[in-house]
């Protein structure tokens, strides 16, 4: 088995979307949801990784990513002071940083006020060094996805 075959055996035990793009490959796993009246909210994780044979690496990179869509309470035309009581609002954004240890529940606040949840995030990335060197690869963990 290749080591992409392994990764891809593995990420389907979390239920997360493998996709490639370019030579990219992105899994995604759906960790918490939130549903109100006539909105929703879902916060993914997201792991980019490209798998390089010629060099024997791994490179990979997560992160944390958030999006809503629905109806808001207020809305309106601020300016003229009128105000009908509803809104359409989609936002989309996204939080990186270094390596996470433990939950994201424990790391994150931000997220832990809107959402109940505990997902962890160095078992993933354990995992992903621990296929690749397995398979004789070596494993470069970085910050951001740019030049991935």
């Amino acid at each position: 088995m290749s080591l992409f075959d392994n990764i891809s055996t593995y990420s389907g035990e979390f239920g997360g979307d493998l996709s490639e793009k370019k030579g990219i490959h992105t899994l995604e796993i759906l960790v918490a949801e939130r549903k109100a009246f006539l909105s929703r909210k879902k916060l993914r994780y997201i792991a980019k990784f490209r798998i390089n044979d010629d060099s024997k690496e791994l490179k990979f990179t997560e992160m944390l990513a958030e999006s809503g869509s629905g109806l808001s309470s207020g809305g309106g035309d601020f300016d003229s002071g009128i105000s009908t009581g509803f809104g359409f609002k989609t936002e989309t954004y996204n939080t990186t940083s270094g390596q996470r240890e433990g939950s994201i529940q424990e790391q994150s606040n931000l997220f832990g006020k809107d959402y109940s949840y505990n997902f962890d995030y160095k078992a993933i990335r354990s995992k992903f060094e621990d296929l690749a060197k397995n398979e004789g690869y070596d494993f470069k963990y970085q910050i951001t996805p740019i030049g991935l």
